[in-house]
């Protein structure tokens, strides 16, 4: 019985697929007037539909709206009771209804012939009377729901969603939409720490830098790393400029080769040269680097080579960058 379940389970999705595949091949010049008539209004893309259909159209209005396209959703039937006055002149109304006959869409459309609006329609029927009503119509017809008695709505939902991410991805694609843009659509989740996030912002700075000069006696100085908590120590010269680096595992080799070192400096041990970051890049590159050069922790320059931060990977775990 298990492999039974597993036999349903493929043949809804491989039914699916092929209705994916259907719609995709009937893509025609309709679906490029809506684009252009997105790009070129002045107002924003209202979505609507009633049923499943406002299900999916829910789904459309979120991934237009978070990909540069100013989108929503409303309600069909709460539009004919007020919610009209939500769309304005310059939106693009799309309508979706795989049958085409959607009662309560139909019974708005007068009224949105008298907006100056373009209503495109999603149906699964071109000879339906939303088809007919539209301005512009995009055919998503699939030969058979993956419901095997062709009533609960799988396949048509199925290859509409895909038809409106198809419209979201040309769109997003028009509007040259960057990872930064995403981002700032996005401000509050793993996506927008990780594009928007930078070194300057999770970096210790001022008076919690682990900074020392060269001539520091190393036992002073392991005192100083101790007290910053980074497991490094920044050499500097009297400028600010970095001259060189000292961490924990420094510190560890030290123990192995060294029997006596009270008479050294931190200038005498540390490593010249350090891997830096600036404070402008984001934090993710600052993650990728440390993870490269399998380092813990990172010194920030500025552009003279001064030091002006430093962090360590727990400082990226605690933003939630890692």
């Amino acid at each position: 019985m298990c492999e039974e379940y597993l036999d349903w389970a493929r043949q809804a999705m491989h039914t699916e697929a092929e209705a994916v595949r259907e719609v995709a091949a009937s893509l025609d010049k309709q679906f490029v007037l809506a684009v252009q008539s997105i790009l070129s209004s002045s107002g924003r893309v209202i979505v609507t539909g009633m049923g499943k259909s406002g299900h999916i159209g829910r789904k459309i209005a979120a991934t237009l709206a978070s990909t540069g396209t100013a989108a929503f959703f409303v309600h069909p039937a709460e539009a004919a009771h007020g919610d009209l006055g939500m769309i304005v002149d310059g939106d693009v109304v799309l309508a979706i209804s795989n049958s085409g006959e959607s009662d309560e869409i139909l019974a708005i459309i007068p009224a949105l012939k008298r907006k100056n609006i373009t209503l495109v329609c999603i149906t699964g029927r071109p000879q339906s009377h939303m088809a007919q009503h539209a301005d512009i119509h995009i055919l998503a017809a699939v030969s058979a729901e993956a419901c095997p008695h062709g009533l609960a709505p799988t396949s048509s939902t199925t290859a509409t969603l895909a038809l409106g991410d198809a419209l979201a991805i040309a769109l997003l694609n028009a509007r040259d939409f960057t990872p930064d843009d995403f981002a700032l659509s996005h401000p509050a989740g793993s996506l927008g720490r990780k594009l928007l996030l930078k070194v300057s912002d999770i970096m210790h700075q001022d008076g919690e830098l682990p900074d020392i000069a060269e001539s520091t006696p190393l036992r002073s100085a392991i005192i100083r790393m101790s007290e910053k908590g980074l497991g490094m120590l920044a050499v500097t010269d009297a400028s600010g400029s970095l001259k060189g680096i000292f961490t924990d595992g420094d510190l560890r080799r030290l123990f192995e080769q060294h029997q006596k070192f009270s008479h050294m400096t931190i200038g005498e041990v540390m490593k010249p040269n350090p891997t830096t970051i600036r404070p402008d890049k984001l934090a993710t590159e600052a993650a990728k680097l440390m993870q490269d050069r399998k380092i813990g922790g990172l010194l920030v320059c500025d552009e003279s080579n001064r030091l002006v931060g430093a962090l360590n990977m727990h400082d990226l775990l605690k933003a939630k960058v890692v």
